[in-house]
């Protein structure tokens, strides 16, 4: 497992990045799947676990102490308008070993750029703080907009995660702001 590390000085916390998967093989299926329906459950960090939902082509990704804590959290109510797919590899953000963000890659379709296949998928990187507090997304990170969508990321997660108040405070729009981020901000 690749981990690296950043050293805050002023704040005298080591800064590092572990990566889990979330990819279909290494999860759990909880319950039974109806028709496109259907929850698993991956290991996390630090006894936490990832709780995905998928209902029509669409995901939701949270985190909690176990499966029932991870569905009542904020982020499970976070979907967006067109189908979408959360990325196999989520990079965690910890602070002295402890985690307070994960990082994964999205793909989210865009019914008006058609391809041979369907709709084009446009990435995007979700920030998203942990526990303790809610669980919620802080910031979306346009990966086709801006090549160094991964820096810009951990910046954010760094920085913003562990004050952001879920319910309250805006998700941020980290970087260019490219299609991707258009598709899964809310229409006005």
């Amino acid at each position: 497992m690749f981990c690296s590390v950043w050293m805050n000085q002023a704040a005298a916390e080591t800064i590092a990045s572990a990566y889990t998967s979330a990819a279909e093989k290494d999860c759990r299926t909880v319950g039974k799947p109806e028709g496109d329906s259907s929850t698993q459950t991956c290991t996390g960090k630090d006894g936490l676990i990832v709780l995905v939902n998928e209902d029509d082509l669409r995901q939701t990704v949270s985190v909690g102490r176990n499966a029932r804590a991870a569905a009542k959290e904020p982020a499970t109510e976070t979907f967006f308008g067109p189908f979408n797919s959360a990325g196999p590899t989520i990079e965690w953000r910890m602070a002295d070993g402890k985690p307070f963000a994960i990082i994964q890659r999205w793909q989210i379709a865009d019914n008006d750029d058609q391809g041979k296949a369907g709709p084009t998928n446009k990435p995007m990187l979700i920030v998203t703080r942990l526990p303790p507090g809610p669980v919620c997304h802080v910031a979306y990170i346009d990966a086709a907009a801006n090549p160094n969508a991964n820096e810009l990321a951990r910046q954010v997660a760094d920085e913003s995660a562990r004050g952001f108040a879920c319910g309250k405070d805006k998700v941020k729009v980290a970087g260019n702001r490219g299609r991707a981020v258009d598709l899964a901000l809310p229409k006005r």
